[in-house]
């Protein structure tokens, strides 16, 4: 097979790093090749976190060019966005339909930009879920990450139970039941693209 390319975005403190670990062993699982990278920025200020995974019969490098993403994990909409333009043409965005205002928006610097599930819609396919509202139905709004990729998975080629068994390999034990429940919840999750943004 021809190597797959995912990119995940995100915000410091979102997860960006364990969910990449996840589709690195999984990858793994199914007997690829795979080279994880991941580029901080100011992670721990609630900066862009991006992780690229790529996985195939042999992987070169870590890095994935502009252009040359399969699939795009963003875990707010400002960060899809923002790395959208990493996307192949026939590449899908899977995004966190929430808002975390970066720095420069908190201190009054710049705007928070309107529209932006309608703006990426014209030029890429687009799913989005409120996955932080369906993580806080769950009873923990920090595996909101494992619902996301558990919409990703139903775009790849692993089988429900080897995510599974990956998951339980790779969360701290404690979290193992709810990450597996999260991720099931958006490895079943049906819906089409919202057509206009909440707030």
């Amino acid at each position: 097979m021809q190597s797959k390319n995912i990119m995940i975005v995100g915000v410091g403190g979102q997860g960006t790093l364990l969910t990449s670990r996840v589709l690195g062993k999984i990858a793994l699982t199914g007997g690829y090749d795979v080279k994880l990278s991941e580029v901080h920025g100011m992670a721990q200020r609630g900066g862009s976190v991006v992780t690229f995974v790529r996985y195939g019969e042999t992987v070169a490098e870590p890095i994935v060019e502009e252009g040359q993403a399969d699939i795009l994990i963003a875990f707010e909409r400002l960060e899809a966005l923002r790395y959208a333009h990493f996307l192949k043409p026939d590449g899908a965005i899977i995004v966190n339909d929430t808002r975390i205002d970066p720095m420069p928006v908190v201190i009054g610097a710049a705007e928070y930009p309107e529209g932006i599930l309608d703006t990426l819609r014209q030029s890429y396919k687009v799913l989005a879920v409120d996955a932080t509202a369906e993580a806080l139905k769950l009873g923990n709004s920090r595996v909101f990450n494992t619902i996301i990729l558990g919409v990703a998975a139903q775009k790849m080629e692993f089988s429900k139970e080897e995510w599974l068994d990956v998951i339980a390999d790779t969360v701290p034990p404690k979290t193992v039941s709810i990450n597996q429940t999260a991720f099931l919840t958006g490895y079943t999750y049906t819906g089409t693209d919202t057509t206009e943004e909440q707030e």
